[in-house]
C-alpha cells in the first residue's frame, strides 16, 4: 500500500510492503468482516441481451444465449486441453494447444484491383489527379500506393498462432486471469456456422482491446477477424507482421486518426476494403469510443452498403471489456516501445483481471429497416432547452438531443457527403444503441466499486471496516441492477486486492492503536482522473437514479433559495414565511420534478440514454428509481371519503348493458399528478448526495467551461480552442485544491460540444477540413451567461 508519513491523518506511520495486508486487514478485522460477504450466488444476472424494441426478432431468435453463466480463464492452459499427456506436454501445453487451434488461410487476393475499380474511389482519384483517360490507371496505381499494405492485409495460420502464444505468455505475465462465459460464444458458434458476416465492437480503452477480442475468438475455435486499429506502427517489420494477422493500421503518411479523416482517399479506400471484407465473409472488428463516437463511421459505412444491397445482412456483436486497471498505452509504436514495454510488463507486479462479455448478436438490417431505433423527433439541443434557459419557455419541448457530430462531418470525411438527413440520424442512433449497449454488457470490477465508493461516498476518508461494509452493499445493489460484477471471494480478500491496485492514489493510515485503518483518496489531479475514469461505468448502471437525485437537488436548492417555506405543492410555494432554520419538511411535484429530470437528461454525453427511449419517459423511470429505493416516498392525500365511495360517487363501477356503445368500463379520466417527500428528512439523506455526486463531475466542467467565455473573445481553431478551455478548467481546479476529476481532456471536449449543441458557441468550416470556434453573439452578453449558469450549476451537488 501507499502510505505517508505527514499526511495530516498519522504522522508516525511508516509500513513496510510485506506488512500491508495484515495491517490494512487485521485478524480481528477479517474476522469481523466474514459476517458481511457480498451477495454473489452462483446464478449470476444475464447480461448482453439485445434491445427488446429495436430488434425483438434477434432477442427472440435461435441466437439468444443461456442463462447460467460458465466462465473460463483463457490463461489457463494445462495438459487437459492437450491431446498427449507426460511431463514434457506439462512444459509445452499452451504451444501444443495453440498448435490445434484451426486457422484458415486468409490471403488477399486481386484486393488491390477490385478497390481501385471501385467507383468511391475512381471519383476521388479523377478529381485529384484530373489524368487522361490514357494515364487513368496509372495514376490510379500511383495514389492507391501508400494504401498498397493496408489493402494487402490478410491472415496467415502459421503467423496468427505464433503471436496468439507469444500474446498468452506475455497477457499471462501482466493478468492474473482473463474470464470469459463459454455461454456467450455458443451463439457466434452457430451464427459463424450459418455464414451470418459478424462484426464486432468495443469499447477503446487501450491498445489491448485490439488483441483481446482475436485472442479470444482464436482459442476458442472462432475465426479470426479482421481489427480496425487506429495505430500508426514507425517499424517496418513490426507492420508487415501485424498486417500478415488481419491488423488494419494506418498508412505510413498518415499520423493519427484526425488526419486519416481530413485525408480525401482514406475514407473511400476503407470503405471499399470493408466492402471486399464482407463479400469475403470475413469477420471484422472495430473500437468504438462513447464520448466521441470516433470509428463509428465504418458503421455508418456499414449501414449504407446494406442500403444499396452489397451485403444481405450484418450481425453485430457488442463485446464489453472489463479491467481491473487498464493499461495505457500508446497510439504510436515502434519495435523499441514494444520491447521496453514487454520488459517493463514482465518485472512488474500483475494489474489484476480481465472479464470478456460477448453480448447477444443482433440484426443491423433488423434494426435500420424496423424504423423503431427513435422514440422521439431528433431536434437541436438549442431548440430543446435554450427557450428554458433563457426564460422564454417554462416547459421542456418533447424531442430528442441530435448528436450529428457523433458521425464526422462531411467536410472532414468526403464519403459522408452523399448520406441524407435522415441516413446520417440512423448511422448515429446506431452508435448510441452500441454504446449504451457497450456500457451495459461489461462487467464491474472491484476497483470501479471502490473508486466510486471513495470518491462519491467518502471523499474525506473513511474506516476500512465500514468501506468494506459499503463495498458489499454496493455490490448488492448492482446485482439488483442486472449488471454482472467481476470478481468473487470473501470480502476482505476482495478489499485488499482493489486497494492495492489503487494503491498509488489512495493514502491509509494505520497504527497500533487503531483498530480500523483509516483509508482516503489522495487530493491530486493524478488521483481523481485516475478514480473517476474507474467510477464512470458505476455512474452507467446508476444514471436513472442519478439523474432522479440531481433533479431533487435542483428542487430543494430552488427552495431554499426562494426564502419561503418549504413545503411546496405543484411548484407554488405557500405565503408563510420562513422563521429560523428551515424545516425539511418538502413536497415535491411530480410533474415538475419530471421536467427537471428531462431538462438534464438532455445534457447527458452519449451512451447513458438509448436513442429508442424517449426521453420523457427517461425521465419518469428517474423519479420512479427514486421511490424504488427509497429515498422518495409518494405521499398519501387525505380525503374526505373512503377511496369505494370516491370511485362510486364517479361513477366507475356503474355496470352498463352491452348496447350502451357510448360506456366503457376501461374509462377512465386523467391519472391525478401525485407527489413526493423525501423519506428520513431529520437525517441527511446521504445515498441522495452519493447519487448526485456521480454526475457532479460532469456538470462542474459544463460551468467551469461557460465561466472560460469570457477570456475568449477572438475566433480560434477547434484545437487551440478546446486547449484553451482545459487550461482553464485545470486553473479552476487548482485554485480550489479540489474536484480535479472534472479537469480533464475529455471533459473538455465534453462540455464544448455540449456547448456547440446550444447555440453557446458557434462553430464555422476553414480550409482543409479545419472549424473555428467562437462565442456565439447572444451569449456575449454577461446576463445571458449568468442565465446559463444558473441552469447548470441548479444540479451540480456541492
Amino acid at each position: 500500500m501507499a502510505h505517508e508519513k505527514n499526511d495530516g491523518l498519522n504522522n508516525d506511520v511508516a509500513v513496510s510492503p510485506s506488512q500491508q495486508n495484515e495491517t490494512v486487514f487485521p485478524s480481528r478485522l477479517k474476522r469481523k468482516l466474514k459476517m458481511v460477504p457480498p451477495s454473489l450466488g452462483k446464478l449470476r444476472p444475464t447480461v448482453g441481451q439485445c434491445c427488446m424494441k429495436c430488434t425483438p426478432g434477434s432477442l427472440h431468435g435461435k441466437l439468444g444465449q443461456k442463462s447460467i453463466p460458465s466462465f473460463h480463464n483463457l490463461l489457463s492452459i494445462d495438459n487437459t486441453h492437450a491431446r498427449y499427456q507426460g511431463w514434457l506436454v506439462r512444459r509445452i501445453s499452451c504451444l501444443l494447444f495453440v498448435s490445434g487451434c484451426k486457422v484458415s488461410s486468409r490471403p488477399s487476393g486481386n484486393r488491390l484491383e477490385r478497390i481501385g475499380q471501385s467507383n468511391r474511389v475512381k471519383e476521388v482519384v479523377a478529381v485529384e489527379r484530373q489524368a487522361p483517360e490514357g494515364r487513368g490507371v496509372r495514376e490510379l496505381t500511383n495514389r492507391l500506393s501508400p494504401y498498397l499494405p493496408l489493402i494487402n492485409t490478410s491472415i496467415v495460420p502459421s503467423l496468427v498462432r505464433f503471436v496468439g502464444w507469444l500474446m498468452l505468455k506475455v497477457f499471462a505475465s501482466v493478468f492474473d486471469n482473463i474470464q470469459v462465459d463459454l455461454n456467450q460464444l455458443a451463439p457466434l458458434q452457430r451464427a459463424s456456422q450459418e455464414g451470418s458476416l459478424l462484426l464486432y465492437v468495443h469499447v477503446r480503452q487501450s491498445l489491448v482491446d485490439c488483441a483481446l477480442v482475436p485472442l479470444v475468438l482464436f482459442c476458442h475455435k472462432l475465426a479470426v477477424p479482421y481489427a480496425v486499429c487506429p495505430l500508426q506502427c514507425s517499424s517496418y517489420s513490426l507492420r508487415a507482421i501485424l498486417q500478415r494477422v488481419g491488423v488494419l493500421l494506418l498508412p505510413p503518411s498518415l499520423q493519427t486518426e484526425e488526419d486519416a479523416e481530413r485525408d480525401s482517399l482514406f475514407s473511400p479506400v476503407m470503405t471499399s476494403l470493408v466492402d471486399e471484407l464482407l463479400h469475403e465473409g470475413q469477420p471484422i472488428s472495430v473500437g468504438l469510443s462513447a464520448e466521441t463516437g470516433r470509428g463509428g463511421q465504418w458503421l455508418a459505412h456499414i449501414a449504407q452498403l446494406l442500403k444499396r444491397g452489397s451485403v444481405t445482412d450484418v450481425t453485430l456483436v457488442p463485446v464489453g471489456i472489463s479491467y481491473d486497471r487498464v493499461l495505457d498505452t500508446r497510439t504510436q509504436v515502434g519495435l523499441g516501445v514494444i520491447f521496453q514495454c514487454l520488459w517493463s510488463l514482465i518485472w512488474r507486479k500483475r494489474v489484476g483481471s480481465v472479464r470478456v462479455h460477448f453480448a447477444q448478436p443482433f440484426s443491423l438490417k433488423e434494426m435500420c429497416e424496423g424504423g423503431r431505433w427513435s422514440a422521439d423527433e431528433w431536434l437541436p439541443l438549442q431548440d430543446l432547452l435554450l427557450p428554458i434557459i433563457l426564460g422564454d419557455r417554462t416547459k421542456s419541448a418533447s424531442g430528442q438531443r441530435r448528436m450529428s457530430w457523433l458521425l464526422p462531418s462531411s467536410h472532414r470525411t468526403p464519403d459522408l457527403r452523399e448520406l441524407t438527413h435522415l441516413e446520417r440520424d440512423l448511422s448515429v442512433a446506431v452508435i448510441r444503441h452500441l454504446a449504451f449497449s457497450l456500457s451495459s454488457c461489461a462487467a464491474l470490477m472491484s476497483t470501479s466499486l471502490m473508486s466510486t465508493l471513495l470518491l462519491h461516498r467518502h471523499r474525506k476518508g473513511v474506516k476500512a471496516s465500514l468501506l468494506c461494509q459499503d463495498l458489499a452493499w454496493l455490490t448488492t445493489e448492482v446485482l439488483f441492477r442486472n449488471k454482472d460484477v467481476g470478481f468473487q471471494g470473501s470480502l476482505a480478500e476482495i478489499a485488499h486486492h482493489s486497494l492495492s491496485l489503487l494503491a498509488p492514489h489512495l493514502i491509509i493510515a494505520a497504527a497500533p492503536s487503531r483498530k480500523d485503518p483509516f483509508i482516503m483518496a489522495r487530493v491530486s489531479p493524478a488521483a481523481s482522473v485516475h478514480l473517476s475514469r474507474y467510477a464512470q461505468i458505476v455512474t452507467h448502471t446508476f444514471i436513472l437514479e442519478a439523474v432522479g437525485a440531481c433533479a431533487v437537488s435542483a428542487m430543494l436548492c430552488e427552495v431554499v433559495s426562494s426564502g419561503v417555506s418549504a413545503r411546496v405543492r405543484g411548484g407554488v410555494p405557500d405565503e408563510e414565511e420562513v422563521k429560523g432554520d428551515l424545516e425539511f419538511d418538502v413536497v415535491l411535484c411530480q410533474s415538475e420534478l419530471t421536467d427537471r429530470a428531462l431538462q438534464l437528461c438532455l445534457l447527458l454525453p452519449p451512451g447513458f440514454q438509448p436513442p429508442c427511449q424517449s426521453s420523457q419517459s427517461f425521465a419518469m423511470d428517474a423519479v420512479d428509481r427514486l421511490v424504488h429505493c427509497g429515498i422518495l416516498v409518494i405521499e398519501e392525500t387525505p380525503r374526505d371519503v373512503p377511496t369505494c365511495d370516491f370511485w362510486k360517487r364517479e361513477g366507475l363501477l356503474t355496470w352498463t348493458t352491452g348496447e350502451d356503445s357510448g360506456h366503457s368500463d376501461s374509462d377512465c379520466e386523467e391519472q391525478e399528478a401525485c407527489s413526493y417527500k423525501i423519506s428520513q428528512p431529520s437525517q441527511c439523506p446521504e445515498m441522495l448526495f452519493f447519487l448526485c455526486s456521480m454526475l457532479a463531475g460532469h456538470l462542474r466542467a459544463l460551468c467551469w467551461t461557460t465561466a472560460a467565455l469570457d477570456l475568449l473573445h477572438v475566433p480560434l481553431p477547434e484545437a487551440e480552442f478546446v486547449a484553451r478551455i482545459h487550461s482553464h478548467l485545470c486553473d479552476t481546479a487548482n485554485k480550489k485544491k479540489q474536484h480535479y476529476e472534472s479537469c480533464t481532456k475529455e471533459s473538455a471536449r465534453t462540455a464544448v460540444r455540449t456547448l456547440i449543441d446550444l447555440g453557446v458557441i458557434s462553430e464555422h468550416p476553414q480550409e482543409g477540413g479545419a472549424v473555428s470556434l467562437h462565442v456565439a453573439p447572444r451569449f456575449q452578453l454577461p446576463e445571458n451567461r449568468q442565465k446559463l449558469t444558473h441552469f447548470i450549476s441548479q444540479y451540480v451537488y456541492n
